[in-house]
């Protein structure tokens, strides 16, 4: 297939291009640094810097849709969190327009989201039909989604993946979390009892080779592992698996201090499950949290 990818540079892009080009697809990717890209895959990816760079001309059977700036990275500043909003919602609605504008519509358009659509739910058990509790990121992924929704205005079949904290060496979460855990300075956030729900790369990875190739597939899945953990479970988990201690514990009152909204991030609870990867017999690699971080960190 000839595949388009927004975000095809990111943590979980550069881990998704190499295996699509392995199964021969041709890819064009939206990326800031398109000579950067040309030089990595040795020219066997076509690399813009704009959608606008995308010829009518060019054959298009898919497109996943990554684009967004790390959601972490920097503190939530009314300007920041407009640069969040424009790096997922403006491309979306710029890549939907490309697509109304050509002659040839791809088959299908698998469309990024998050977890956070769910906002702060405690204990209860999200499935994909769930309601949300209004906050800001649930305003960033409900908009987001929104704009991708126009792609099935246009009679392709479009896959939207709210995804979790996905988990993985080179980047996201446990990028963060190595070099304190390694030198022994984990612990648990607040009170240690909001759920996590997690997703190992390679899970992820897989899931979006799934959602590409099977054709039945529409709609909201969550890319979550079927067995979410608490905070002071993950804690423990992944202490375990560097073989050291985490004795620490940062109350949520110095986190939302220090993090201001962005503490949402670390404190909120949403105990996700993947209902409709479940019900499509997907079939998860890592089957718990333990498993997930052996295959992951080697």
């Amino acid at each position: 297939m000839h595949i388009l990818i927004t975000g095809g540079t990111g943590f979980i892009g550069s881990s998704l291009c190499p295996l699509l080009l392995a199964e021969e697809h041709q890819l064009t990717v939206l990326t800031r640094h398109p000579e950067k890209v040309a030089k990595l895959y040795q020219g066997r990816i076509r690399a813009i810097r704009s959608l606008t760079e995308f010829r009518p001309e060019w054959p298009m059977d898919a497109v996943i849709n990554l684009a967004g700036e790390g959601i972490a990275d920097r503190p939530w500043t009314s300007a920041r969190k407009q640069q969040l909003n424009a790096s997922r919602i403006t491309v979306t609605e710029e890549l939907v327009s490309i697509l109304r504008r050509r002659e040839q519509k791809p088959a299908v358009m698998i469309s990024g989201s998050a977890i956070g659509w769910y906002g702060h739910q405690g204990d209860a058990v999200l499935e994909e039909n769930a309601t949300a509790h209004d906050e800001f990121m649930h305003r960033l992924c409900q908009d987001w989604e929104h704009a991708a929704q126009g792609a099935s205005a246009l009679g392709i079949r479009l896959c939207i993946v709210r995804t979790g904290v996905v988990l993985g060496r080179g980047g996201g979460m446990l990028k963060r979390l190595l070099p304190l855990f390694g030198l022994g300075l984990g612990g648990r956030l607040g009170s240690g009892t909001q759920w996590i729900s997690w997703i190992a790369l390679s899970d992820y990875l897989e899931i979006i080779q799934f959602l590409l190739k099977d054709s039945r597939q529409s709609g909201v899945f969550n890319a979550t592992a079927p067995k979410p953990v608490s905070n002071s479970e993950f804690t423990s988990v992944l202490a375990g698996a560097l073989g050291r201690p985490a004795f620490l514990h940062i109350p949520a009152s110095v986190l939302r201090l220090a993090m201001g909204e962005m503490s949402d991030l670390l404190l909120n609870s949403q105990r996700v499950v993947p209902s409709r990867l479940l019900e499509a017999r997907f079939k998860f690699r890592s089957g718990s949290l333990e498993d997930a971080l052996r295959n992951e960190l080697g």
